[in-house]
């Protein structure tokens, strides 16, 4: 059973827990981890894209010149693709890039992106978070007492921390989310998982 360090407010140890196994120490599924995080950046995408085609430019009504006799090669509009002021050919169009995947896959997803966190000892485990004062000096003298000062960080919170949010939305190294909304993609994005014994709990609770 994996174990990690709990750590007070300056990275010192207090004691030691076991994380739960059926949430932390699964062999992680790739395929399934992939097609969620295809499925995360697929959702991102508004897919509103547009340019206008041939039929959609305006002008073009007439042939521009008749079709022999000039000199000049044929042409049918002044708005076809190869005129400047012409219309588009195969430039985007408006559609929905949204995925599908089932309510197991996704569970499996989150629990193997879970497990690698665990795996790789990315898994922070604070008494409790809390500052003084909800400034981003404050977030950023936490992270440096725990030596995640040059790391990718997800914060992940409780309703009553969410105030965390606040100071840290300055520092681009820094994601917070509440513990019912942890996501596949927060997790792979970043490089260390940073939470608190509580909220593991509350982890498993949503996860069980």
């Amino acid at each position: 059973m994996k174990k990690v360090d709990v750590l007070d407010l300056k990275g010192e140890k207090v004691k030691e827990i076991k994380l739960d196994e059926n949430i932390f120490g699964i062999t992680p599924n790739k395929n399934v981890l992939y097609d969620a995080i295809i499925l995360a950046r697929a959702s991102l995408r508004q897919g509103t894209h547009k340019t206008k085609n041939r039929s959609e430019v305006r002008g073009g009504g007439r042939k521009p010149w008749r079709q022999k006799g000039t000199g000049h090669a044929r042409q049918g509009s002044i708005r076809a693709v190869q005129w400047v002021g012409g219309g588009n050919y195969g430039t985007p169009v408006p559609r929905d890039y949204s995925k599908k995947q089932n309510r197991k896959e996704r569970r499996l997803a989150l629990l193997s992106a879970l497990s690698e966190k665990a795996a790789e000892n990315n898994i922070v485990v604070l008494e409790e978070i809390s500052l003084k004062e909800n400034k981003t000096s404050e977030v950023s003298k936490l992270l440096k007492a725990l030596k995640l000062d040059d790391k990718k960080v997800l914060v992940v919170v409780n309703d009553e921390e969410l105030s965390i949010a606040v100071a840290a939305r300055n520092l681009g190294n820094v994601l917070v989310t509440c513990y019912d909304e942890i996501n596949v993609l927060d997790i792979v994005s970043t490089d260390v998982i940073l939470t608190t014994e509580a909220n593991l709990d509350k982890i498993k609770e949503v996860l069980s």
